[in-house]
């Protein structure tokens, strides 16, 4: 499903754990790192598609992670004409994306990067908040600052439903 200003509808998602470090997810069979994220299917708001995607690339369930915010915006970043698929090539420009910061409730245990037919990635690590992006390919980077600028203010900030709580008390 591509707009018609040639992006794909898609989801990014930062998923820290208590100390406000981030998982990084080796791409299978190469040596790239990357958050998890993953196109909207027809149908899908981008809250369900983070979900599903967060299941398959890590195998996490809703009940692992609390969401503590996500872009206002989509953010877009142009992919390569080498890496764009032969079937898309006449007017895809690249990729559109909501990201969510998510707070991991579960346990490192939980991660399961086998939990699809067709894994992401190889191995994962928590790092730095503020990720090194040289290790991230080059036509990503700029997208990765923004959605990592634009959701640092939420890693501080009281859950959502004790928020509402205090202001309706």
């Amino acid at each position: 499903m591509i707009d018609r200003d040639g992006y794909r509808p898609n989801v990014g998602i930062i998923l820290c754990n208590a100390k406000n470090e981030v998982f990084w997810g080796k791409r299978i069979r190469q040596h790239s790192w990357q958050f998890p994220q993953g196109g909207i299917k027809h149908g899908e708001t981008p809250e369900q598609a983070m979900y599903r995607e967060l299941m398959e690339e890590v195998g996490l369930a809703p009940q692992h992670v609390r969401i503590l915010g996500r872009t206002r915006e989509w953010l877009r970043y142009e992919v390569p004409s080498n890496w764009v698929r032969r079937e898309w090539s006449s007017n895809y420009k690249g990729q559109k994306q909501i990201w969510f910061l998510l707070r991991l409730v579960g346990r490192d245990c939980d991660v399961c990067l086998r939990s699809s037919e067709h894994p992401e990635f190889d191995a994962w690590r928590w790092s730095q908040y503020w990720v090194p992006l040289n290790s991230v390919i080059e036509f990503k980077r700029e997208v990765y600052k923004q959605a990592l600028e634009e959701l640092s203010r939420f890693l501080h900030s009281p859950p959502k439903q004790e928020e509402e709580s205090r202001i309706a008390g």
